[in-house]
Parts: structure tokens; C-alpha cells; sequence
């Protein structure tokens, strides 16, 4: 007797239907094959899935067991296939026909019959809708990561007895519903930090929030102590908030992962990614055995955050520039090629010296200068050029330690700001300023000839690339955008050359 169940597994962040065909022929002894390119956990499921159902009292049998996962192509991995894989086995057993056909079953077994969470639930259920299957059975700790996906019914289960009578019922009950708590409120209870902590470095706020409006990277050079972790870490609370387009893109990659809290069906902030400098490229970039994204793409639609810049290594530093440029991260391995997204904002810190004390008025510097250069020549001039805004933050003068505006004050400008780059750039792939490329570029940031006699001498003297001149003409509109011009002043442009002017000192 064959049964036939849908399951689903996670390639890159996208869910893959796969079928489950399970068949049984009654023998002396009990054997199970596994069969559909499995890996070690899929076919340890057999093991598994036998002494769940025996200590779940279902019906159990003598027999060989055929479990085909198809399609064979596909690599299968991970133990979401258990409970697909026991109800098969147990419909066989009970010789039990039924039409399983509306339902897309994922979830890993105890021995004693509990249902364990998976990771990657998201994007499968989003796979499962795509595919026709209209009920989604899934281990209770993953319940509300199916609640943001509109027009299945999800239904929970604790244990491979409750998932069987569910399975078989004649009379479902009523699907699962998210409760009463809203998962953004309670995402921005846990946003603590608030820029009106910031004291003084009004020139460094001010840089902030052009960053934040038009989507830039962000480079900030300093002493120890003068507040650029801080300043970073704040970053994300004058950010927009994720649309719902934004938030889904995000929340499967987290789901892919398994870094979807608890209760929370959908990432409600935007994401903030700090590794150490430690961390390797696989952990960077993504990658591994079974490949996964890296931090570039948990930092989706969000910031990611170096600290101690040169403290990285200079090839993980080097394998960002591709990514910044196109959004996107490709991971060849032998197992295959997966393509991650990661359009994010990049901001950095860094020391102008090894001691951190070079231009400090309090404290001396005592680096020679071949030690300094050596420092700064960690940082490549191609990277260096992927940052908008490079700003020197001076160390806080304690007698002027007043606190700024609040996060909200100036994330209403930036919302004002993105919402006219909306309009401007609707029916284009670009979301922000940062974005423009090529024509694009050209046809929105038109300048006057003698803004552009202005611009031209400036890269001159400052010795600047063709990319720092278009990454000029970018932030220059985006100061525009803040204070509402249509088109880019003179004003506009000067401030923002000003922001690559430190890129002369940090390349002697």
C-alpha cells in the first residue's frame, strides 16, 4: 500500500515542495529505505520515526518500508521530514487510504512522539500557498511564524498522536490565529537606545541623518570614547519602518536561520548586525556545509555594523564590495550555488591610529607615522569608495555634553525624505538614493554647469575617483530631498563633498 504526503525543505531562503511517498509491504522483519538523496539527518529519520510511532501507540507493523522524497534531484536536508515520513508509515500500517493532497506536513521527531520546531518554516509555508496546499501542519513552537501568510490554515501540533487524529478527522478545528499582542509593539519595547543620548557631535548626527534618509554607508573615524559605537547603534531607530514587503524579505531570511523569536511572526524592525572582527568569511558572507546566509544578508534591509574596521581581515573586508554593489551575495560550493539578498546599510568605526589618540587635543598620539599608515592602509581604496559619507568624529568636549533631538524628531525627516524618493523612483528597482546607477543617476541628479564646474574641481583637489564623484552627486540629493528642494543647490553639493574630504587624510 502506498501513501502519498507534501512536505517542504529550504534551498537558500526559498521553500521547495517535496513529495513524500510512502510504501509498505507486510514482512517477518522491519526494514525502512530511505530513498531521494537524503542527507545523514533524513535518512537517521527512519531510527527516529520507528520509535516515536511505537511509543506514540499507533499502528505499528512488521514490513519494509520504501520512503521516496522526490524529486530525487534535490538534495534533502534537515529533520523537517520526520512527521511526514511516521504519518505515511502509519497510514500504511493501519492500511489506511486518504486524500492528503490539501496539506503541506513539516516537523522534527522525539522518540516519545513530541513535535519539535524546524527552522525555515516561513519561506516553506509561503512555498506550500504557491503549490495549492490550503492546510499547513507544523510543530506548535512554530505556529506564528505562519500567521503573516495569508490564505492557508495553519495548524499546530505537539505530538505525532494529536498530528494522526488531526490527519485523519472528519471535522477540522478551527485554525490557528495570532493572539491579542501586537509583535511590533513588543519588537519596540526592546529598542532602548534613543539618539537624544548622544551628547554633543552635532556634525556627526547631522551625518547620520542624511545616511539614514537616503540609505548611504557610513564611515566614522575617531578616538576611543567619542561615541561612535554609540551613534551606530542608534542608526536603526531614525530608520523608516519595514513595509510589508520588506518585513516578509527579512523574516524568511531569519526564519531560515532560526532566529525568529518566539510569538513573533514577522521581523518588526529593522534588522541591526554587529560581528566581531574576528568573525570568518563563510560567518560573513555565508556559506558552510549546508549553505546559509551570512551576516550580510541577516542584516537585510537593515544596517550592518563594523566596529574596529581595520581590525578585520583584508580579504573578508575585500568579498564586501561585490555585495554592496549589487545586493545580492552568490556562494558557489560543490554542493551547489546559492543566491542570498543583502541590500543593507554599511557602517563603520575605526581609530585614526593603532593607539586611538592621532588629532586628540587631550591626549597624545604616541604611533609612528609607518605605523599609522600600515593601520590605514588596511582599509583599500575600492572599499574605502563604497562609503558615502566618511566623517571625522573629534572626541566630546566635557563642557559642552548637552543632548540632541530624539530618535523620533529626526526619523520624521527621514520619512519625509524617503517617501519623496518613493514617488520619484516608482516603477524603478531603486528604493533610495543610495541605489541610483547609470542613467538613472544622470537624469535625477542634474546639476547646473557651474555646480558641476564646483563638483569637478573638488574631486581635483581632493584626488577622488569616479565612483566618489557619483557618490557625491548622491548624498548632494539627498540633502536636497531633507530640505524639501526639487532640485540640487550649490548648498547642497558643498556639504556634501565636505563628507568625502576626510578621504584624503585616511589615503595618506
Amino acid at each position: 500500500m502506498m501513501t502519498r504526503l507534501y512536505s517542504s525543505t529550504v534551498l537558500g531562503v526559498d521553500g521547495v515542495e517535496v513529495e513524500v511517498e510512502v510504501d509498505f509491504r507486510p514482512m517477518a522483519e522491519k526494514r525502512t529505505f530511505i530513498v531521494g538523496l537524503p542527507d545523514a539527518a533524513v535518512k537517521e529519520s527512519g531510527q527516529r520515526v520507528d520509535t516515536a510511532i511505537q511509543n506514540s501507540g499507533l499502528p505499528f507493523q512488521q514490513g519494509v518500508f520504501v520512503v521516496n522524497l522526490a524529486p530525487a534531484d534535490l538534495r534533502k536536508q534537515g529533520p523537517g521530514f520526520d512527521l511526514p515520513i511516521a504519518l505515511g508509515m502509519v497510514a500504511g500500517a493501519a492500511e489506511r487510504d486518504m486524500d492528503a493532497s490539501s496539506w503541506c506536513i513539516v516537523g522534527e521527531l522525539a522518540l516519545d512522539g513530541a513535535v519539535r520546531p524546524v527552522q525555515g518554516i516561513l519561506p516553506q509555508i509561503m512555498e506550500a500557498r504557491r503549490m495549492g496546499r490550503k492546510r499547513i501542519m507544523l510543530p506548535r513552537a512554530n505556529a506564528h511564524e505562519g500567521t503573516p501568510v495569508q490564505g492557508v490554515e495553519i495548524y499546530p501540533v505537539a505530538s505525532l498522536k494529536e498530528a494522526w487524529a488531526l490527519l485523519t478527522s472528519s471535522v477540522l478545528p478551527p485554525p490557528f490565529t495570532a493572539s491579542g499582542r501586537e509583535d511590533r509593539e513588543a519588537e519596540d519595547k526592546e529598542a532602548a537606545v534613543d539618539f537624544d543620548e548622544i551628547k554633543g557631535q552635532p556634525y556627526a548626527r547631522r551625518a547620520m541623518e542624511i545616511a539614514a534618509a537616503g540609505g548611504h554607508n557610513i564611515l566614522l573615524c575617531g578616538s576611543p570614547g567619542s561615541g561612535k559605537s554609540m551613534l551606530a547603534q542608534r542608526l536603526p531607530t531614525i530608520l523608516p519602518p519595514l513595509n510589508p514587503e520588506e518585513a516578509l524579505e527579512t523574516s524568511k531570511i531569519h526564519s531560515v536561520c532560526g532566529l525568529l523569536k518566539r510569538g513573533n511572526g514577522l521581523v518588526a524592525r529593522r534588522p541591526f548586525r554587529a560581528p566581531h572582527h574576528t568573525i570568518s568569511d563563510a560567518g560573513l558572507m555565508g556559506g558552510g556545509a549546508n549553505i546559509t546566509p551570512g551576516e550580510v544578508s541577516l542584516a537585510h534591509n537593515g544596517v550592518l555594523f563594523l566596529d574596529e574596521l581595520p581590525e578585520f581581515r583584508r580579504a573578508a573586508l575585500e568579498t564586501l564590495r561585490q555585495p554592496l554593489e549589487s545586493g545580492q551575495v552568490v556562494i558557489s560550493r560543490a554542493s551547489g550555488t546559492m543566491t542570498f539578498p543583502c541590500r543593507f546599510m554599511l557602517a563603520a568605526a575605526m581609530n585614526p591610529c593603532p593607539c586611538g589618540y592621532l588629532g586628540d587635543r587631550r591626549r597624545t598620539c604616541t604611533c609612528p607615522p609607518a605605523q599609522v599608515a600600515r593601520y590605514r592602509r588596511k582599509i583599500s581604496g575600492p572599499l574605502l569608495d563604497r562609503f558615502d559619507l566618511l566623517m571625522e568624529v573629534p572626541a566630546v568636549d566635557p563642557s559642552i555634553l548637552a543632548s540632541g533631538e530624539c530618535s523620533a524628531g529626526i526619523r520624521e525627516r527621514v520619512m519625509a525624505a524617503r517617501q519623496l524618493q518613493c514617488s520619484r523612483y516608482a516603477g524603478t528597482p531603486f528604493r533610495s538614493n543610495a541605489a541610483l546607477s547609470g542613467k538613472a543617476l544622470q537624469r535625477h541628479c542634474r546639476l547646473l554647469p557651474e555646480s558641476r564646474a564646483i563638483l569637478l574641481r573638488a574631486v581635483e583637489e581632493l584626488a577622488l575617483s569616479a565612483r566618489a564623484y557619483d557618490r557625491i552627486l548622491k548624498v548632494a540629493r539627498t540633502i536636497a530631498d531633507l530640505e524639501g528642494s526639487p532640485d540640487i543647490q550649490d548648498s547642497h553639493l558643498y556639504e556634501a563633498v565636505q563628507y568625502r574630504a576626510f578621504e584624503h587624510s585616511l589615503r595618506e
